[in-house]
């Protein structure tokens, strides 16, 4: 692997740059769960409306425009704390696992795996229900960030064990 000036490779600089787009992606989730927290759905109901508005006046059909309002319009006031629990602690788990992965702590490389199968499993059933680009190409980042968190995870495992090994081989050999 090509090393760069600072000595990391490009898979490792891809490593950081995917990981902190997984955190960003987790601020934006805890930002919606507040969201949704503090707005009715009938307020969500009006913005969506006015931010549609337009598209809807130039294209009566558009597929977006539409599909907005009609989510929209059936969001309950359950639907709508169910929503604001989920994007909070999806938001806040991505969050800590992130930050735990990029300072180098073995145990959230595990669960960093876990948690990101675990949704995988989820898209790929929304995916079978529903196909969307979209979530097909959130679920091949996710298994992108799978793979190369693995990989981190076995070369950060292998470098805490070699001191240990060399420690114990000389302890051995005395």
């Amino acid at each position: 692997m090509e090393k760069g000036q600072s000595g990391t490779t490009v898979l490792d600089r891809t490593f950081r740059i995917s990981l902190l787009l997984k955190g960003l992606d987790g601020v934006l989730e805890l930002i919606g769960g507040i969201l949704l927290l503090l707005v009715t759905p009938a307020q969500i109901g009006e913005v969506a409306r006015f931010l549609t508005q337009h598209e809807l006046a130039q294209d009566p059909r558009d597929f977006v425009a539409n599909s907005v309002l009609h989510m929209t319009a059936n969001l309950s006031g359950s639907a709508s704390l169910f929503g604001a629990a989920y994007l909070l602690l999806h938001g806040v788990v991505k969050i800590v696992l992130v930050w735990a992965v990029l300072k180098e702590k073995l145990w959230a490389y595990p669960w960093m795996i876990a948690f990101l199968l675990v949704f995988i499993a989820y898209q790929l059933y929304r995916i079978s229900v529903s196909f969307s680009w979209g979530m097909v190409l959130l679920t091949a980042f996710d298994i992108f960030i799978v793979w190369i968190t693995w990989r981190e995870y076995r070369l950060r495992r292998a470098q805490g064990r070699a001191p240990e090994d060399d420690a114990a081989r000389s302890r051995s050999s005395h």
